[in-house]
Order: C-alpha cells, then sequence, then structure tokens
C-alpha cells in the first residue's frame, strides 16, 4: 500500500494526526484521550458480553479463542514482551466483541483497536503484566459464569478503574527519558 494510503488509514484509526505546514505526526497519548478512549470501549465491550450471553456464546467452544489470547498474554508475559501481551490483550477483547455477534459493535470496537493495542502496551509499564494477565482470567470466569452485573462490573473494574488509574502521560514521558538516556 503506498505510504500516503497507509497514512490515511492510521489517521483514520486516531494513531496518528494531520497538523497544518507540520505534517503528521503520532497522536500525543494523553490521560483525557485515554478516558475517552475506555468511556467509549467500556459501552462496546458491555453491549457484546451482554449480547453474546443472551445467545449463550458464553460457553464451551465459544470461549476457545478468548482461552488461547489468556494463554498467548501469559507466554508473552513470561517473556517480559510488553507488546506481545498488548497484541494478545487486543485479540481478547476483540473475540469478547465477536462473540457479541453485532457487526456494527464490532466495526466501531476495531476503529479504536489500534489506540487500545498502544494504551494496553503503555499499561504494561505502569503495572506488572502478570496483574493484565489475572484480570483476563478473571473477566473470562465472570463472562463464562454468565452474570451480566458481574460482568459488568469487572469489565469496568479492568477497562475503568485499573486504566484511570494509571497517568499514562507520565508513563510516556518516563519512556521518553529511558530512551534518550541510552
Amino acid at each position: 500500500m503506498p505510504v500516503r494510503e497507509a497514512l490515511r488509514l492510521l489517521e483514520s484509526q486516531g494513531v496518528v494526526v494531520s497538523e497544518a505546514y507540520k505534517g503528521i505526526r503520532l497522536r500525543p497519548v494523553t490521560n483525557e484521550r485515554v478516558s475517552d478512549l475506555i468511556e467509549a470501549r467500556i459501552a462496546l465491550e458491555a453491549s457484546a458480553t451482554a449480547r453474546a450471553v443472551a445467545a449463550g456464546r458464553n460457553r464451551g467452544s465459544h470461549l476457545d479463542e478468548l482461552r488461547s489470547a489468556v494463554a498467548e498474554m501469559e507466554l508473552m508475559a513470561a517473556r517480559g514482551s510488553a507488546y506481545g501481551v498488548a497484541v494478545a490483550d487486543t485479540r481478547f477483547h476483540r473475540a469478547l466483541c465477536r462473540l457479541g455477534g453485532n457487526s456494527v459493535t464490532l466495526d466501531l470496537w476495531e476503529t479504536l483497536a489500534p489506540q487500545c493495542t498502544i494504551i494496553f502496551g503503555l499499561a504494561t509499564f505502569g503495572k506488572p503484566m502478570a496483574g493484565v494477565v489475572e484480570e483476563h482470567v478473571d473477566l473470562l470466569a465472570v463472562f463464562e459464569a454468565g452474570d451480566i452485573e458481574a460482568i459488568e462490573r469487572t469489565l469496568d473494574e479492568h477497562i475503568t478503574v485499573m486504566n484511570h488509574a494509571m497517568d499514562y502521560e507520565a508513563i510516556v514521558a518516563r519512556r521518553r527519558r529511558e530512551r534518550d538516556a541510552q
């Protein structure tokens, strides 16, 4: 794909921004932007999980991809790969949305996925990767149990509370200082 088209795609996904007379730059990661992203994600994922439970897609082989994503997260955490954990994290949440069976919800979630992967990766620098894995183990268990209220509470804890406890701007600043010191 030509570079111009690739940059337009990244811009449509919110990863980069185009500024007149300055060109295209990575979208700054701010706590406010993360908060907005979280609000959209929680709405989409809560809707998807409720639909999945109503359709009985929270048991048996329907959970294979979720289990596989958790196993991948565990492996990547053991290897110390923040990127690997972030990719598996994205895969887990994509599978949750897919189980909802609503293609519009999934399409909307996919527009947020590249930004989510960046945020998931940054989160591994602010809390232990094992904690990220454990949150997904808990989410999988509550999803399989099928209690909608418990699922919503667990999603809120995993997505909203945990992410609001992170200072993404400080994480980015620290990573830049570490990079510059090398």
